[in-house]
């Protein structure tokens, strides 16, 4: 007779799975720890550890770790931010964490390049947080001296997105 328990729902299919894995490399992650239900699924980098089990019945506290700094892939993480810009230059900034996209859809050209023009309801790009795209305007004139995140990369609060010389 079959186990009954390999015959059961579950709420972390392979999918699931393969698509935490992915981005834990993408994102320098060791750990990935979810909880859906009573269902837990915890995966390590470096052990042999992928738990499957119930969740326990009060969680264990946990300490505030700032999200790690993402990075370009194949790219070393840099340990301090870009240098400042030698100019007097506007730095555009993300408003939240999530994706940048430098483009409305994958087949369309980019909101802007450098040497654009961008006055300040000019839309620059747009950022996806939580399956929602956020378009993000220049909120002040000049030209684009430099697009400083690459499409697709995650970016952090606040952290530079563009550079724009004033006009």
């Amino acid at each position: 007779m079959a186990d009954d328990k390999q015959d059961a729902p579950r709420p972390f299919d392979v999918r699931t799975v393969e698509y935490l894995l992915k981005l834990m490399t993408e994102h320098d992650l060791a750990e990935v720890d979810l909880k859906e239900g009573d269902q837990r699924i915890r995966l390590r980098k470096g052990s042999a550890l992928v738990a499957y089990a119930p969740a326990p019945a009060v969680p264990p506290p946990v300490a505030y770790a700032p999200p790690p700094v993402a990075h370009a892939p194949g790219s070393p993480p840099s340990e301090s931010p870009p240098p400042a810009p030698a100019k007097n230059y506007i730095e555009i900034k993300s408003p939240m964490v999530g994706s940048f996209y430098s483009r409305p859809k994958p087949d369309k050209p980019d909101y802007v390049t450098k040497g654009a023009k961008v006055t300040p309801k000019t839309v620059v790009c747009q950022v996806e947080a939580m399956k929602l795209f956020n378009e993000i305007t220049a909120d002040c004139s000049g030209t684009v001296v430099e697009v400083c995140v690459e499409n697709g990369a995650g970016v952090e609060f606040n952290q530079v997105l563009f550079r724009v010389e004033p006009s």
